[in-house]
């Protein structure tokens, strides 16, 4: 995965089409009309112009934002814990190997499950500096029409059918493919009986959805998952959870969330579709059509 970059100043009025329809609201539009023209939902909109004249106001004041302040350190804790368990297993491996502790016909074993957690700790900085830049409003989008099947390549053979894989979304493809991944884990924590990928077109938004079929995941377990750093628990892994991947589907003009019955939990992704003039992309996508079970 790429990691993530800062763009200079952030992000441009004519560059981001999430700050000209915002200040076409303030500009005397009304909300439904700016959320019609530019392909928005209106609920995504209004929250987008809250969020606008709130920050305006406290940079104007100097205020401090007590929110961002309880949120950098619940970052804090989340981040340390998200660090130890990879920590402690690469400092083990690495000194049983200095030590010549390990026979020789495990070394190749040891060795691996080293680079294993060093690859988990890398994912953790990735984590921190997306989430940074994400509250800085300078996560650098590039947006590119993408396959559904290519953004879930690193997901089980058979999570998705072959029709619902051709369908093509625009955004960054490391963010979405990063999004889908967390919503694949996040479906998961508890033992479903089969998880798979669905998606349905439509106009101007497609929406990917993670289907999970099995008991339900308790009510308080889905909301800390969206919640800015709340829950720390060694049993299920929440810490950071999808309050990143809310932020990067936010950044690509999308929305995400989660609906649950008795027999199914779906966690869903709204993404920008693609216009009729956008290039097709290279990349080929993930075809299966055996179900996966989990």
């Amino acid at each position: 995965m790429e990691k993530p970059s800062v763009l200079p100043g952030g992000w441009s009025a004519p560059e981001d089409p999430r700050v000209v329809a915002v200040l076409a609201v303030l500009a005397g539009e009304t909300s439904p009309e700016v959320a019609e023209r530019l392909g928005f939902e209106q609920a995504l909109l209004d929250r987008w112009v809250g969020g606008f004249i709130e920050a305006g106001a406290a940079h104007l004041t100097n205020r401090p934002d007590d929110l961002v302040a309880a949120q950098r350190d619940r970052f804090l804790t989340a981040f340390s814990h998200e660090l130890r368990t990879p920590l402690a297993r690469a400092r083990g491996w690495a000194s049983m190997l200095a030590e010549g502790e390990v026979p020789a016909e495990r070394a190749v074993t040891a060795v691996t499950r080293l680079v294993n957690a060093l690859e988990v700790l890398s994912h953790r900085v990735d984590d921190a500096q997306y989430l940074a830049t994400a509250a800085l409003g300078r996560l650098s989008v590039t947006p590119q029409v993408s396959r559904v099947g290519s953004l879930v390549d690193g997901l089980p053979l058979g999570c998705i059918e072959a029709m619902d894989a051709a369908v093509e979304v625009v955004g960054d493809r490391g963010m979405l493919a990063r999004v889908l991944r967390d919503l694949w884990d996040a479906a998961g924590l508890v033992e479903p009986a089969r998880r798979t990928i669905e998606v349905e077109p439509g106009d101007s938004m497609v929406e990917v959805k993670v289907v999970r079929r099995g008991p339900p995941i308790p009510p308080w377990l889905l909301t800390a998952l969206f919640e800015p750093f709340d829950h720390n628990d060694d049993s299920t892994g929440v810490t950071v959870g999808l309050y990143l991947a809310r932020a990067l589907v936010v950044a690509n003009g999308g929305t995400i969330g989660v609906e649950q019955d008795d027999t199914t939990t779906v966690f869903w992704v709204r993404l920008v579709a693609p216009d009729a003039s956008a290039p097709t992309p290279e990349d080929p996508p993930c075809l299966s059509s055996s179900p996966v079970a989990t």
